[in-house]
């Protein structure tokens, strides 16, 4: 099915970002469609991290526009908290608060930011923990699971607020080589089950597997853009041909 026949989730018109007067995004154009999966490649420090976070409303942008739904994030009228509730984030580092339980930590923001019913919550945050096989963990503190097990809760956390788009951060960069399978798997089931993402890693054949499209960026811009099958084997610009060899892709 082509998705680029589904509606526009997410539009990024010539968005700019600077850090100390240094520009870090320079002039990003892209669209995201319903049920898609972006795959965002490119080396470190290319600007890949800083797009996500401008995409979630963490950073504000100099110049450009990001809409939602043909809403302007943007707009001045527009609060943190709305656009946290529609674009989900899961970052490398998984952010789970160590004095609480696993399912406190899930619980956290349908109740206390969505005024959610607890009941209707819980069930649904079961309903998760049990889809990513930790259903059993829900009364754990953060400091009793592994790396691999934390990330799946983050993971689930993010999807209790009901997001409409997620974004991975490198979700799989701090984890033991062993724990990185499972993480990608549940990522993989949100992929088949329609769920709208963009997603940073370094995992050359989880992107290949995940994508439905692939941009690699560098130097604060997009080199290129293409379907994942053209992109691993016939990379058009030297620069990504150099980023795959790096990887013996």
């Amino acid at each position: 099915m082509d998705k680029n026949n589904n509606p526009v989730l997410l539009e990024i018109q010539d968005v700019h970002k600077e850090f100390d007067n240094k520009e870090i995004l320079k002039g990003i154009n892209l669209s995201l469609h319903a049920g898609e999966v972006l795959v965002v490649l490119g080396p470190s420090g290319c600007g890949k991290s800083t797009l996500l976070r401008c995409l979630n409303g963490l950073e504000k942008i100099q110049g450009g526009d990001i809409k939602f739904k043909d809403k302007s994030l943007t707009d001045k009228n527009v609060k943190l908290q709305e656009i946290h509730e529609k674009i989900g984030m899961v970052f490398q580092n998984y952010e789970l608060f160590p004095h609480m339980t696993v399912i406190e930590n899930i619980l956290l923001g349908p109740l206390k930011v969505q005024k959610r019913d607890k009941k209707e919550a819980l069930a649904q945050a079961e309903q998760l923990l049990e889809r990513v096989g930790l259903l059993d963990r829900k009364d754990s503190y953060p400091r009793q699971l592994s790396g691999g097990q934390k990330q799946r809760i983050a993971i689930v956390r993010a999807l209790c607020m009901n997001p409409e788009i997620m974004l991975f951060d490198e979700v799989t960069a701090s984890l033991d080589p062993e724990m990185v399978r499972e993480v990608l798997d549940v990522i993989l089931g949100l992929a088949k089950q329609g769920m709208t993402m963009v997603i940073v890693t370094h995992e050359m054949g989880f992107a290949e597997a995940v994508a439905d499209q692939i941009i690699f960026m560098d130097e604060g811009k997009i080199c290129e853009e293409s379907r994942p099958n053209e992109f691993f084997t016939n990379p058009k610009t030297e620069r990504a041909k150099h980023f795959l060899n790096i990887f013996q892709y």
